[in-house]
């Protein structure tokens, strides 16, 4: 398994990789979730590069990059057994060297949602993944369904912008009691840890309520609302239910829809959603 960090590393260890390559970017700090994708990427691809990095683009002042948690080399080792041929660990100086000033940014998808509460975050995600993108040079890049608005934005990027890449989302990957796997469940106490299924109890009643035919988007939201409304440890900063593709919000569900959630446990921001087929 090669670790580079430069870009001439990059290029070098680019240049003994069998087509075709598999991405998987991250930030760190690996669960089973981001473990998952990396299956995914064997099963597909000749060769497959894992980027680990913490961007700082896309933390606004008031989040929580300086406690983000960091362990390289817990995650090599976790890496390690499933045959990845290369880790990318690329330092804040060279994804965004001295003078740098230009940006990648996707307009209306960027706007609602996880964007409206978190101002310049899809700038930042997207100018990163267009640099790991232009770096690299993959033939497939995967990402997880947890971040569904990420997945969104990211495969319109890859449209707009005429990268020869396939975007592959991969189904969010769960605790036993439901709960989506994160980096940051582990800023839960035992307490808030156990309320933190709220999110995904809210999400299966509002499944269970369009499989048995409802198709009133504002009925399910309501339907979510209310099963977290019985958790006191938890607030609800929004709840969506939206188009897939265009993440406008629905009156009525006809096609593909998301079902999508920001709630605060404690101090702690989770996100989760459920995708109406």
């Amino acid at each position: 398994m090669m670790i580079v960090t430069s870009m001439d590393e990059l290029r070098i260890g680019r240049a003994m990789l069998d087509e075709p390559v598999g991405l998987v970017p991250t930030m760190g700090f690996l669960h089973e979730g981001h473990l998952s994708l990396v299956r995914k990427a064997k099963e597909e691809c000749l060769s497959v590069v894992v980027s680990i990095f913490v961007n700082p683009t896309q933390f606004s002042p008031s989040e929580d990059l300086d406690v983000y948690p960091r362990d390289l080399e817990r995650d090599l080792r976790l890496l390690d057994p499933l045959g990845v041929n290369m880790v990318w660990t690329p330092t804040p100086d060279v994804m965004y060297p001295p003078g740098f000033q230009t940006w990648v940014e996707v307009e209306k998808l960027t706007q609602p949602l996880e964007g409206a509460r978190r101002p310049g975050h899809f700038r930042g995600v997207t100018t990163v993944v267009s640099k790991l993108f232009a770096g690299l040079q993959p033939q497939r890049a995967y990402f997880g369904q947890k971040d569904a608005q990420q997945a969104a934005v990211i495969r319109r990027m890859t449209n707009d912008m005429n990268f020869p890449i396939d975007i592959v989302v991969c189904p969010i990957v769960r605790e036993e009691d439901g709960l989506a796997m994160s980096s940051r469940n582990k800023n839960l106490d035992p307490q808030q840890r156990q309320a933190a299924t709220v999110l995904y109890r809210a999400l299966t009643e509002a499944r269970q309520a369009y499989d048995a035919g409802q198709r009133g988007a504002g009925e399910l939201r309501r339907i979510m609302e209310d099963v977290i409304a019985g958790e006191p440890l938890a607030k609800v900063q929004y709840i969506s239910c939206a188009d897939y593709d265009s993440l406008d919000e629905l009156e009525t569900v006809q096609g593909k829809a998301l079902l999508s959630m920001a709630v605060y446990v404690g101090k702690t921001r989770l996100i989760d959603n459920f995708v109406l087929q």
